[in-house]
């Protein structure tokens, strides 16, 4: 060729050129297939990963999405209200304005350093109440400050772009018309603790719930409570409320009354006020407390927010005792009031007569100790009515040898005493009417003669109960019937339809002769209106009382006979006591007062009970002065 490349050669240099491009060729497309494999290989896991989120798990997601998106809030149902017999309300509600933060929110620290200096709360407690709030359910808000004042309110309201996840709680709370009125009775609600909420059936309670503590708010919880309702919102992002979705209203609690008259409780606590004891008053034919009062009160407002721990170690450590409801828990020897029993011990066995006679000299001597009556000079000769009117001690220790301590014991309890009165309220004392088999029972000992005199005047190993004593004098005052203490009239729902009506319930009833009944009921009047009556201090003029003083003591009387009483150190002094019934002649209504440490029963509880019954029969001290002077006069004819 002219260039000097031969044919051969350019068809050799070609041959190794097709040569290489088919094994570029082959690797390229090799390389090719390689990349296509890892790209479908990706493709499908991420397909694989797609259905993985969008199927399997998409609901789980969109629950998710939802519950970001959602909150739910609780509404408490407003507890039922609580009123005397009359209707009239005792214990309502109002509105507790609350600061909460809704969980899921995490709140940024600024938020919480305004939260600080609005609520004026320390930054660690409102960080340590978001940390103790973080395993309880998400739709139950963390309670940051209870019950605001309205300037707080107005500023939170007016703010709340700048306070996501912060929301207005109003929770109904109690509200006392009366004050501290039969707080004994009532009670008070407290948050609920564990084990409560473990209790709870079907889910009914959540933390942070108010539930009864004490008292009828709590016998009667599942009456007042009412159904919480539930309030569903639509948030942003920022926590921020964009509208309501729905709202399922709660329900009220049921109302229930009470068969206290408001008043007559009024009465019977300002009486006692600045005292420790108790005062009832209950009608004679039905049971139903017309007043039930243990002082010192309950504050009940304490108790609404939750009581501090301060004023709960004052509540413990006060010697008047306020937690203690003396009305039914509170056990103090019957003292005077007990010879009641006695007498109609010794009657109803034939032992004495109306007409038989002991003679009082101021001493008993019995073995080689002297037993004392209060009168030191005596009484002299002395029958069963001058007995009951002035109180003989003397009298009922002679009487108490003609029977023993099991007969005089058999008699008290056929009356009520020495066992719970049924009444609905928790930890009722059953009191202690001794015998000779509980001695030798407890002791390991005999009984002992001496022990009678004691218990025949209801000192000694005797305890009883203000309310025991209520039905006992009750009892004589309707012929023997014993009826059970009640407390609660009706229920009804919030539709004013009555649930629950509670009538009468007759327990027992003493067999005892109406020859027999009229003589103790003589002596019972003889004491409030004879002429040494022991209890003339709850003399009316226009009402005749019938009723029966006791001064239990604290000490024996050795101890203290020669100090004057006022230089007795308080917790040494007599317990005063009295009871009695109203009218005489056709009772409705008894009442008992107990003054602990107040000294002698006629001059210190006497006039409590005088008080009771000016109030219950609408008697004013005018009319009793217009009575008095009518009594004077001579008669026209």
């Amino acid at each position: 060729m002219r260039d000097g490349i031969s044919a051969p050669s350019m068809q050799r240099t070609i041959t190794h050129l097709n040569k290489f491009d088919e094994h570029e060729l082959f690797l390229l497309k090799k390389r090719l297939d390689l990349v296509i494999a890892v790209i479908i290989i990706c493709l499908s896991a991420l397909m694989i990963r797609l259905w993985f989120l969008q199927v399997h798990k998409g609901f789980e997601f969109k629950e998710q999405s939802q519950v970001n998106r959602i909150q739910e809030l609780r509404i408490i149902a407003p507890r039922g209200n609580i009123h005397d017999r009359n209707g009239d309300v005792i214990v309502t509600n109002r509105p507790s304005f609350n600061v909460v933060l809704m969980r899921g929110d995490n709140p940024r620290d600024e938020v919480i350093k305004k939260l600080a200096r609005i609520l004026d709360l320390d930054i660690s407690i409102i960080l340590d109440r978001i940390r103790a709030g973080a395993d309880t359910p998400k739709y139950i808000p963390i309670r940051l400050k209870e019950d605001i004042d309205w300037k707080t309110l107005v500023y939170i309201e007016n703010n709340h772009f700048n306070l996501p996840g912060v929301r207005i709680e109003v929770l109904p709370i109690r509200d006392y018309k009366y004050g501290d009125l039969a707080s004994h009775l009532i009670g008070y609600l407290g948050s609920i603790n564990r084990d409560e909420l473990e209790k709870s059936r079907l889910n009914e309670y959540e933390g942070g719930d108010l539930i009864g503590k004490q008292g009828l708010e709590k016998l009667l919880e599942r009456q007042l409570r009412g159904e919480r309702g539930r309030s569903m919102l639509e948030v942003n992002a920022r926590g921020l409320e964009k509208r309501q979705l729905a709202v399922q209203q709660p329900l009220p609690g049921n109302d229930v009354y009470l068969t206290i008259d408001a008043e007559l409780q009024k009465t019977a606590e300002e009486t006692m006020t600045g005292k420790a004891g108790s005062v009832i008053a209950m009608e004679v034919n039905t049971g139903r407390i017309l007043a039930m009062a243990s002082t010192p009160p309950l504050a009940l407002e304490e108790f609404v927010g939750g009581i501090s721990q301060k004023a709960w170690e004052d509540l413990l450590n006060n010697p008047l005792r306020p937690l203690v409801n003396k009305s039914i828990q509170g056990q103090y020897p019957p003292a005077s009031t007990y010879k009641i029993v006695t007498a109609l011990s010794g009657l109803m066995e034939g032992v004495i007569t109306p007409e038989s006679t002991f003679t009082c000299n101021g001493i008993f001597p019995f073995g080689n100790r002297k037993f004392r009556c209060w009168k030191k000079s005596g009484h002299g000769s002395v029958d069963l009515n001058r007995a009951i009117a002035e109180s003989c001690d003397i009298y009922f220790y002679q009487l108490s040898q003609k029977l023993n301590v099991d007969i005089i014991a058999e008699y008290a309890k056929k009356i009520g005493l020495g066992q719970e009165t049924g009444i609905i309220l928790e930890h009722e004392k059953s009191g202690l009417i001794p015998t000779s088999a509980w001695k030798e029972r407890t002791y390991r000992e005999k009984w002992q003669d001496g022990e009678t005199l004691s218990i025949s005047i209801g000192q000694g190993f005797n305890l009883a109960t203000p309310l025991q004593v209520t039905r006992m004098i009750a009892a004589i005052a309707n012929g023997g019937d014993l009826y059970r203490p009640q407390l609660v009239e009706k229920i009804v729902d919030p539709e004013g339809e009555e649930t629950g009506i509670f009538s009468p319930i007759l327990d027992g009833r003493m067999t005892i002769p109406p020859d027999i009944l009229s003589l103790i009921r003589k002596g019972l009047v003889a004491a409030v209106n004879g002429k040494h009556a022991t209890g003339e201090k709850a003399h009316l003029t226009t009402l005749t009382v019938a009723g029966k003083t006791g001064t239990a003591q604290v000490v024996h009387l050795s101890q203290v006979e020669d100090i004057d009483e006022e230089n007795i150190p308080y917790k040494y002094r007599d317990h005063a006591w009295f009871t009695c019934y109203a009218p005489a002649e056709n009772p409705v209504i008894a009442v008992t007062a107990l003054v602990e440490h107040g000294g002698h029963g006629g001059s210190a509880a006497g006039p409590v009970a005088r008080q009771m019954l000016m109030k219950y029969f609408n008697i004013t001290e005018e009319d009793e002065k217009k009575a008095v002077l009518r009594k004077k006069q001579p008669d026209a004819t």
